[in-house]
């Protein structure tokens, strides 16, 4: 009877520990944000604690690392992905990029894509799509920006959500949360700078009023 009494006790004190265990690699995951499943084919773009592979321009202290999170909170600045060699930048033409978003109220910023590293002002090269919720400009994520406008929010303000661009060929997707929010298909004959080609990304952080996070930035490359 003592021995019965003895084992069920050493029983529960595992289980009791082994929740405990679990509970605690659950919370540290959910502060840092970055334990995500395996998506094949994808590679991350960021390694949740530092902007390795990343390069700032005017403004670098817009800027910082939170908790697996990219925080954007200052005066214009763009973070361009340039990879491991900055002296030759990673350079993407077909593709699916995700990433998770969350905007603060009233933030404004915008991800670009086909786009190559400037040293100050607006990306002249390549699209942007819009990351705006509820900032004065009536142009709402997930927007290509003075190209397909889109005045309605797919998302919410302080609530994580996940946006994602495909382009093949001359096709454009953009999905918000799984909901595909249009496919614009870029007419023959544009031209200057700002069209699809090939390049890299690039956050932005728009202004000192704005401020957006993203986590899990990954993508996979398309033949």
């Amino acid at each position: 009877m003592r021995y019965a009494i003895y084992t069920a006790t050493v029983r529960t004190m595992v289980r009791q520990t082994v929740r405990q265990l679990a509970w605690a690699v659950l919370v540290g995951a959910g502060l840092a944000g970055v334990i995500h499943a395996e998506e094949a084919g994808f590679e991350s773009l960021f390694d949740g604690k530092s902007l390795a592979g990343w390069k700032a321009n005017e403004n670098p202290q817009s800027w910082q690392i939170a908790e697996g999170k990219i925080v954007c909170h200052g005066p214009r600045s763009h973070l361009f992905y340039v990879g491991a060699d900055a002296a030759q930048p990673a350079e993407f033409r077909n593709f699916h990029f995700k990433s998770e978003v969350m905007t603060r109220p009233q933030a404004n910023s915008g991800i670009f894509v086909h786009t190559k590293f400037q040293p100050d002002g607006w990306p002249a090269q390549g699209y942007e799509i819009q990351v705006n919720n509820s900032q004065s400009d009536p142009v709402r994520t997930g927007s290509i920006y003075n190209v397909v406008k889109n005045f309605v929010a797919p998302a919410k303000d302080d609530t994580w959500f996940t946006e994602e661009v495909v382009v093949n060929g001359k096709k454009v997707t953009v999905i918000v949360d799984d909901k595909v929010l249009f496919e614009f298909v870029e007419p023959d004959g544009v031209t200057g700078t700002r069209k699809l080609s090939a390049g890299t990304f690039a956050l932005q952080a728009h202004d000192p009023g704005s401020e957006v996070h993203y986590r899990n930035i990954r993508v996979k490359r398309l033949p």
